[in-house]
Order: structure tokens, then sequence, then C-alpha cells
């Protein structure tokens, strides 16, 4: 899925097709992969990130972090505050003025931790309208995605790939009875 933010892109990085389940993040380099993609670039602010074994590590502690995070439609539940809270402590915004005006500046305690901790970060915006993320209606997909639409009624990750096949499956049933 392309166009969705920071941090669901990270819990983005786990996925089932029909080759069975998958993890982006079980390697280097598919960490290397998920660090050049357009959200991540975008939201890093070209700032690069190790393609190292300690960003991989803070990127599973977040993404198991932000899937506590957003497993509740109403908000998140205590240990989940702490696990965010704990990512969120490593690093920090600073405000700064800059010869273009004011301007702010992310520090984190080491490189390794910026993906992770930008990932946190964008949960916390997100979570302003907890409503509207959501886990794919696929019964056999567990991707996710921050509703946009103008009514908040999308259900699926793709209507290309889990909707259609939720279509097909109640035409099937429907012309299946007959």
């Amino acid at each position: 899925m392309t166009g969705e933010p920071l941090a669901t892109d990270l819990l983005n990085t786990r996925w089932i097709d029909a080759a069975g389940p998958h993890d982006l993040l079980d390697s280097l380099n598919g960490l290397a992969l998920w660090l050049a993609g357009p959200s991540v670039r975008e939201t890093l602010g070209g700032t690069a990130a190790p393609a190292d074994q300690d960003t991989r590590q803070h990127l599973l502690q977040a993404r198991e972090t932000l899937a506590l995070a957003v497993a509740a439609p109403t908000g998140p539940a205590p240990e989940a505050v702490a696990a965010v809270n704990a990512v969120l402590e490593h690093g920090r915004t600073r405000s700064v003025l800059t010869s273009d005006g004011p301007g702010t500046v992310v520090e984190v305690d080491a490189p390794s931790w910026l993906p992770a901790w930008s990932a946190a970060a964008d949960c916390l915006r997100l979570l302003e309208r907890p409503e509207r993320i959501r886990a794919c209606a696929g019964p056999d997909c567990v991707l996710h995605f921050y509703d946009v639409s103008k009514n908040g009624n999308r259900r699926w990750c793709s209507m290309s790939g889990c909707g259609n096949r939720a279509k097909a499956q109640r035409h099937y049933a429907r012309h299946a009875r007959r």
C-alpha cells in the first residue's frame, strides 16, 4: 500500500498473500527497502537512517508498540500508552529559529532511533482521530489504513485487493444460491 502515513506504513511491513505471511523487516535488505520508501523518506526529511541491526530492532519495537496503540478503536490501552512513550523517550522536537524563520528539528538519541521515533510521533497525530485508524476488514488481511474518506466508512486496505475479493465472494454467494 502506498500513500499511508508513516505509522501505518510501519504496521504494514507485515502482510499475508497467497504465498503466506511476509515480514519486510525480517532482513536488513528489507529494512533498506522500507527506509528507501517514499513515505519514510518524506517523513524523515531526507535524513538517512542506517539500515543496520540497531535500526531494525528499534523499528520492530516501534511496530509492536504501534500495533498495541491502534488495537482499540476508542484509543490506546494503558500498556500501549507506556510502550509508545518508551519509544518517544528516545527523541524530541526542538523549536529553532533559522534564516528562513521559525522551525523545528528532531533530535534522537542515535540515528538508529529516527525512523522508530518518527513513526511513534506520527502515531500520536493519527490518534487524534483513533476511530480513523483501522485494520482491513478482509478476513485474511493484516494490513492497516488511516481512513481519510469523507464519511469515514472505508473498510478495506485496498478496493482493488480485499474490497474486490469481498465483492466477488458476495456475488458468487448470491448466484450460487440460485
